[in-house]
């Protein structure tokens, strides 16, 4: 597997003397970042000291990089018993991790790096929290510094995650929509950028007075440009038959004309008939003489022995083996009603009965940018996941193909005025549960949703992020003790020390202690 990507010291270094080359970094601070580099004591340091030289050279974006509070605490996975539920062992188990994304990335790489199929993200662009990185920072308020700031990393993590096939959606306000893709071109490079998406959000913003700004955006980035699989919609092919048995399969009637075709222009007489046809003015055949007789010869082109006087006298065959099974993906597809914010609303009161999630993504959006990789067992990750729409989205595609499609979903538990105990406790969490098992934590099942759907079904694995100081050693509370290393799809270790090796090669803040796990090892002996 190259390593390129994978962000280690080494790596960090490597892009800052790039920018010394490009010259968009001074020397004597590329030294300065590189000797604080080299004494960081864990990678998630080392990101944001790099981020501190961060100027993009290829969109000439420059932001001033906010540092975010670092802890050497190992941060990690801790099963809620109490929120998770299974109900079905035949089908996929999707996860909902509550807490920072930024660790909660960190702690998806031990299982998922290179593997994530489909990534979605609606970061918050307004006044919503950030989390720890807000709350500690700035007040709680977002400028466009804070909101870049906080995506470098967290995108940085989302690259190692996403498989060589994989794609990563963002969407994004007018306001903002520039600056981000600036920050994807940089961290996914500007070649990987397949396209926009525009999304038609209201119809009329009530508190418009000059511009009534209607849409938002949608990006679209590849991993790998030269690996991107996805695709448009499915064509119709319901009006290609084979009334004559042509041995190429199913045809319909085309136009045999094109534009600036001045070359192909002659006469094609009906032998039967002996009536003349010639392209109309400007237009000329969309086959040369010779490609005609061929055509004529393998039976593509075939002569009418009665027609009407305004008819061509002959037929140019289009089969449907010669088309691609899919449209081209079309950047205006989301600007229909559908995808109005307001479906999401109504969507979101059939679940709670209440107003509970500001700004949620319709349903159907969601599905169609997922839908467009058509593999149906893909793995799918929103680290912004709000109210849990892309879950119950994966759910619903899962439901109409029958399909093995996973999702996981990171949310902070942030406090708000219509989520008393947190959002990811009284929204993401409390949907999913209702959707997939159709009634709440606590039996009721007083919502209309339920009146007009069937429960998906499934299991949901909910984890909460815990943190262990890097130095305890006191038994049954040391980091070797409090990990589970089957959280992370791995299986129980028979011997501790192996217990140990994992760990500390999978959680960087355990280097340190390796040396503290002496009372371990004495346990292993009894």
């Amino acid at each position: 597997m190259d390593n390129t990507n994978e962000v280690t010291k080494e790596n960090l270094i490597k892009e800052i003397k790039q920018r010394v080359l490009d010259k968009v970094l001074e020397e004597s601070n590329a030294k300065l970042l590189i000797k604080l580099i080299n004494q960081a004591d864990s990678i998630n340091e080392a990101i944001s000291i790099a981020g501190l030289g961060t100027m993009f050279k290829r969109t000439g974006l420059h932001f001033d990089y906010r540092m975010e509070k670092l802890s050497s605490d190992i941060k990690y996975f801790k099963k809620n018993e109490e929120l998770s539920f299974h109900t079905d062992d035949t089908k996929p188990v999707h996860k909902l991790i509550i807490g920072d994304n930024y660790e909660a990335l960190q702690n998806l790489l031990i299982q998922y790096r290179n593997s994530i199929d489909v990534i979605y993200i609606d970061p918050p662009y307004g006044k919503d929290s950030m989390g720890n990185f807000a709350a500690t920072n700035y007040d709680n308020a977002i400028t466009r510094d804070n909101l870049l700031s906080m995506l470098y990393p967290r995108l940085t993590l989302a690259k190692q995650l996403l498989s060589e096939e994989g794609v990563i959606f963002c969407s994004i306000d007018d306001k903002n929509q520039a600056y981000v893709k600036c920050l994807f071109d940089e961290v996914f490079g500007e070649k990987n950028f397949i396209g926009t998406f525009i999304r038609k959000t209201v119809s009329q913003r009530a508190m418009a007075k000059i511009f009534n700004c209607q849409q938002d955006y949608c990006l679209m980035y590849a991993n790998n440009r030269n690996y991107f699989d996805l695709v448009g919609k499915e064509k119709n092919f319901s009006y290609y038959s084979n009334p004559d048995n042509d041995e190429n399969g199913n045809w319909k009637s085309s136009d045999p004309t094109m534009k600036k075709a001045s070359q192909n222009i002659f006469e094609i007489q009906n032998p039967y008939t002996k009536k003349i046809d010639l392209p109309p003015k400007g237009r000329g055949w969309a086959f040369s003489k010779v490609k005609f007789e061929e055509y004529v010869n393998n039976g593509k082109i075939i002569f009418k022995k009665e027609y009407k006087n305004n008819e061509r006298g002959f037929i140019y065959k289009t089969y449907m083996a010669e088309k691609d099974e899919y449209n081209l993906i079309n950047s205006l597809e989301y600007c229909d009603n559908k995808f109005l914010n307001q479906v999401s609303s109504k969507e979101l009161k059939e679940i709670f009965n209440d107003n509970v999630f500001d700004y949620a993504k319709p349903l159907i959006f969601i599905q169609a940018l997922i839908n467009q990789k058509k593999d149906n067992a893909i793995k799918v990750l929103d680290f912004f996941a709000g109210s849990g729409t892309t879950g119950q989205a994966v759910l619903e595609l899962n439901k109409e193909d029958e399909g093995n499609r996973q999702f996981i979903l990171c949310q902070l538990n942030e406090i708000t005025d219509t989520a008393p105990n947190g959002i990811a406790y009284d929204v993401t969490s409390k949907r999913l549960k209702r959707v997939m098992t159709g009634e709440c934590y606590d039996g009721s099942k007083d919502f209309k949703w339920i009146e007009n759907n069937k429960p998906y079904g499934g299991n949901l694995d909910v984890y909460e992020i815990n943190s262990v100081a890097d130095f305890e050693t006191t038994e049954g509370k040391s980091a070797f003790d409090v990990i589970d290393e089957t959280l992370y799809g791995q299986e129980k270790f028979s011997t501790i020390q192996d217990k140990i090796d994992w760990v500390c090669r999978n959680f960087a803040n355990t280097r340190k202690s390796i040396e503290n796990s002496e009372e371990w090892e004495k346990k292993e002996r009894k």
